[in-house]
This record gives C-alpha cells, sequence and structure tokens, in this order.
C-alpha cells in the first residue's frame, strides 16, 4: 500500500488556520500548552526576527515568570534590555540566570536591573528621569507587571493596589517615556492583559471598583479591560509618530505569580499550562518581527489577532475611553505629552 503524500505547505498552513479559529472558537483548550503546539509555534521562531537588535528594550515586572522569559528573549534578538523589578534581590536572581541559560548558547546578553514600584507614581517619576538621562531613545516598551492580591490594599498615594499596579503604572510609565518612543521611532508598546477581561466592561464611572466588595479576580479583570481599553487610545493618539501599540494575551502560563495569586486554578490545570517561554511567544514575536500583520491598538495571543470583546455587555465606546483617559490623567496628575505634540 502506498504511502501517504506528504502535506504541503500551503495545505499545512490551511490546516493550521483551521485549527487556530477552532481553538479561537471554543476559547479555553487555545490557552493551554496544547493550543500552543497545535498552532505549530516555537520559541525559537518567536525570537528570529531582526526588529529589536541594536535598540534599547524596557521590561516591566521581569524578576519572573513572563517578564523573565521576555527579557531573555529580547536579549537574544539583540537588544540592550532593562529589567524592571521592584525587588533587587530578586532582580538579580533573575538577570543570572538568563546570563547563565544563554551562556551555555554562547550568548552574552546585555543586560541591565532597574528599580521601580509600579505601584507608586513618585517611584514611576524618579525611575523615568533616571532611565531616560541615560538612553534617549527606546526602542520597546513591555507593559507586564500586575498583582492580584488576596484582599483590598491601599498604596501610600491611595490607590487600590491591583489598580494602581496594573492600569496607573503602566499608564503614567509610558507617557512619560513616549517622548523617548518617539525619539526611537520605529518603535513599540506590547501590554500584556489577561483572558480575564473578556467578562469585565469598563467602568468609567467607578476606575477602582471602591462601590464593590473586594473580588481579586474580577478586580484583576477591570484592570486588563482597562490596559486594552488605553491600547487603542495610545494608538490612536500616537499616530504618526512611529510608535505602535499592541496589547496581548499571553495564555494560561505556570508562573510564580500564578502560583501565588490562584493557587487552586494552578493546581487543577497544571499539566495543561503553558510554560513562562510559550506564554512570552506573542511579546517578544510583536516586540522583533519586521512587521506585525495587523494595526497599532489590536489585541493579540498566539500571534494573530483576536476580538477585543466577546459579550456584548463588555463593549465601550470611544467617549467613554476619552473619559478614561481624562480620569487616569487627573489621578496621576500627568497626562504626558499632548496628542500629536512632538517629542523633545
Amino acid at each position: 500500500m502506498a504511502a501517504a503524500p506528504p502535506v504541503s505547505g500551503p495545505r499545512r498552513n490551511s490546516i493550521r488556520q483551521l485549527l487556530d479559529k477552532a481553538l479561537d472558537l471554543t476559547i479555553a483548550p487555545g490557552y493551554t500548552a496544547a493550543g500552543y503546539r497545535l498552532r505549530g509555534l516555537s520559541w525559537e521562531d518567536a525570537i528570529a526576527g531582526g526588529f529589536v537588535r541594536g535598540g534599547v528594550a524596557l521590561v516591566t515586572g521581569a524578576s519572573s515568570g513572563l517578564g523573565q522569559a521576555t527579557c531573555e528573549g529580547l536579549a537574544v534578538a539583540g537588544a540592550r534590555v532593562h529589567m524592571l523589578v521592584r525587588n533587587r534581590e530578586r532582580g538579580e536572581r533573575a538577570r543570572e540566570q538568563i546570563v547563565e541559560r544563554l551562556g551555555e548558547r554562547g550568548v552574552r546578553p546585555e543586560l541591565r536591573l532597574e528599580l521601580c514600584d509600579l505601584a507608586e507614581p513618585r517611584s514611576i517619576r524618579e525611575f523615568a528621569s533616571r532611565f531616560t538621562e541615560r538612553e534617549r531613545e527606546l526602542t520597546v516598551l513591555v507593559n507586564n507587571a500586575g498583582v492580584l492580591p488576596p484582599e483590598r490594599v491601599r498604596t501610600k498615594e491611595g490607590f487600590e493596589l491591583t489598580f494602581a499596579t496594573n492600569v496607573v503604572g503602566p499608564f503614567l510609565l509610558t507617557n512619560l517615556l513616549l517622548p523617548a518612543l518617539r525619539r526611537g521611532a520605529p518603535s513599540r508598546v506590547v501590554t500584556v492583559t489577561s483572558g480575564g477581561m473578556y467578562a469585565a466592561g469598563l467602568d468609567v464611572d467607578d476606575l477602582q471598583l471602591e462601590r464593590r466588595d473586594y473580588a481579586g479576580t474580577r478586580f484583576y479583570a477591570h484592570t486588563k479591560r482597562v490596559q486594552v481599553a488605553l491600547t487603542e487610545l495610545w494608538a490612536e493618539r500616537e499616530r504618526g509618530h512611529g510608535i505602535a501599540f499592541f496589547a496581548m494575551h499571553p495564555g494560561w502560563a505556570d508562573t510564580p505569580g500564578l502560583a501565588r495569586s490562584l493557587p487552586r486554578f494552578h493546581r487543577l490545570l497544571k499539566p495543561a499550562l503553558r510554560d513562562a517561554h510559550q506564554g512570552a511567544d506573542t511579546i517578544v514575536w510583536l516586540a522583533t518581527v519586521a512587521k506585525p500583520p495587523g494595526d497599532s491598538g489590536e489585541l493579540w495571543q498566539d500571534r494573530r489577532v483576536r476580538p477585543k470583546h466577546r459579550l456584548p455587555r463588555t463593549r465601550e465606546g470611544a467617549a467613554e475611553r476619552e473619559r478614561l483617559w481624562s480620569e487616569l490623567s487627573r489621578l496621576v496628575e500627568s497626562p504626558g505629552p499632548e496628542p500629536g505634540a512632538p517629542g523633545k
């Protein structure tokens, strides 16, 4: 009996597109390690692009998990990587682990540790000032840091901690670094969101959900919805300045943050979870590929543009997004450069 002919390139791509569509429609299976493999993705392909080579990258939440894997990928791709962390000891350990792993491959990464508490606007302003004194241009910014505390916690400046870290931090940091991103153009900003945002609508009237009893996953999901809306706003306001803005969902990845924040979910789903590199795949791909096949402001998962909403009740309009910008600007008292204003 004759052997079946090998599957040709075009046919293989067609099969993968059908698999991808099926995984996207079923949602949860596509977030697993199996979904990553079925889509035919690989870490080596993710870091193959040359866009960031010779450029400067800044990654928040770089001491473990997706942030650490992202730093490794960007370093392999040839970037000078600044690892933004809150805890110096954990950051040093992460940097040493990357250096050791890449040293075995003959790669000598350029990694610099940066200290900043993204829950504290004062710390962010101080860091941004230090950073832009040393680095005039920025090629890639990855807003990855995030928290999901077990109870409602207030920061020194009075913000709810989840909101402060996941929303105020990236909003203020990105705005303060816009001049450097403009000088480094073409440049990119990648913000790491979560599939939980599909269940959350944008509540501009109660951004910190102060009128509700605290529920960690619900508060976290709301901040992730805000991040997607901000990505659209940045894309609109910075059109013509050479900065592309992307939100991305990493799937379900086995990271210290997940184990700490959602221990039961982590324990039950552990066999199906992606490793940190699989979760960081699309972050690194968006940061390094020559030209992403999609527009600025889109949401990505596993290297494809995905819907920003799956439920009609979560949709917001342009007016709500502008109110979001105004309210966040008021809260941090630093709206950043005006839309279209030239970098200095």
